[in-house]
């Protein structure tokens, strides 16, 4: 016995044909029912009874598509991954196709390719979120999140480093990035009178529970705050310290984001030192932003501009109080 696989179309054909055969309907109305000319219907029937009901399964099952790509096209697309893409997702790869290569092809058609090849695991279930997000802030400049991700940001060509991440936490915009040695109060001081000068004073700074931000065992003889603390105090701007790296889960995603795009590339790009990576990252953080920032919900910017009689070079320092016999 024969199995014979047919679409809700084939059927509904089939069934109208066998009508016409046994004389329960003319030809004419199976041509209106079916929506062909009469020489198409007496062509069916012929198949029909030549070849049964698999004469009218479709020709073309089974068979490629005529859009398809030819295998020189393919083997040339997967040849140009192996070599520059390898461990690149299948989004990016597509990009740098695109751009460097001037090859276009649909994400999905190199998404098959890739998992075809070996260089791309599908995964058909995704994990449940276990927190529930938080939403926005409405206005650009009223919250800002701010991590320190250390990573191999050079892989093998450089030393491990830190990367300081300013980001918008009502755009997801990134602000300001900054490569440094270590995550440190001084490294913090200087990225964030960089970020001043350039944006202004934001409403808050939202981190986690460093050092530099929070004095988690106080001395009797200070205030218990830190020396980065005490210069946003004397800014005006509040420091709000996260529970859980859950809660700052922006900055926490545009981490991962950040060690798998900009790590390759600062490879592609030969980059190898921190000084070469500082350089490169201003015009990285504009690509970056053109693809992922989103339109706040109030078009407001609240940063607002240095008081006369602030100054950053004598606010971002470190300030200790000492007694001279």
């Amino acid at each position: 016995m024969t199995v014979l696989a047919m679409s809700h179309g084939e059927l509904s054909r089939f069934d109208t044909l066998m009508r016409v055969e046994r004389g329960e309907l003319r030809v004419d109305d199976a041509a209106a029912l079916l929506g062909l000319k009469r020489r198409q219907v007496f062509r069916l029937l012929d198949r029909l009874r030549s070849e049964g009901a698999a004469g009218l399964v479709s020709r073309k099952r089974g068979r490629p598509s005529n859009r398809r790509y030819s295998d020189a096209m393919r083997e040339r697309i997967m040849a140009i991954v192996r070599e520059h893409y390898a461990d690149f997702g299948p989004t990016l790869a597509r990009e740098y196709l695109i751009e460097r290569h001037g090859i276009t092809v649909a994400c999905e058609t190199l998404r098959r390719l890739m998992i075809a090849g070996g260089l791309w695991k599908d995964r058909d279930a995704r994990r449940p979120r276990p927190y529930q997000p938080r939403y926005r802030r409405d206005c650009r400049g009223e919250l800002i999140q701010v991590d320190g991700s250390k990573h191999w940001w050079f892989e093998d060509r450089g030393p491990q480093c830190t990367l300081l991440v300013y980001i918008d936490d009502a755009t997801s915009e990134l602000m300001h990035l900054k490569m440094v040695e270590s995550e440190s109060a001084f490294a913090y001081m200087e990225a964030t009178r960089e970020y001043i000068e350039r944006h202004g004073k934001p409403v808050a700074f939202y981190s986690d529970k460093h050092s530099v931000f929070r004095n988690n065992r106080a001395s009797p003889n200070g205030d218990g705050m830190t020396h980065f603390g005490r210069a946003m105090e004397a800014l005006n701007i509040e420091i709000i310290c996260a529970n859980s790296p859950q809660a700052k889960g922006r900055v926490e995603r545009a981490n991962l984001t950040l060690q798998d795009r900009l790590v390759k590339a600062m490879r592609l790009a030969g980059i190898a030192t921190i000084a070469a990576a500082n350089a490169f990252l201003p015009g990285y953080l504009e690509q970056h932003n053109r693809r992922f920032a989103k339109a706040p919900f109030d078009p407001r910017d609240l940063h607002r501009p240095l008081a006369m009689h602030e100054d950053l070079r004598t606010e971002l320092v470190w300030r200790e109080w000492r007694t001279v016999s």
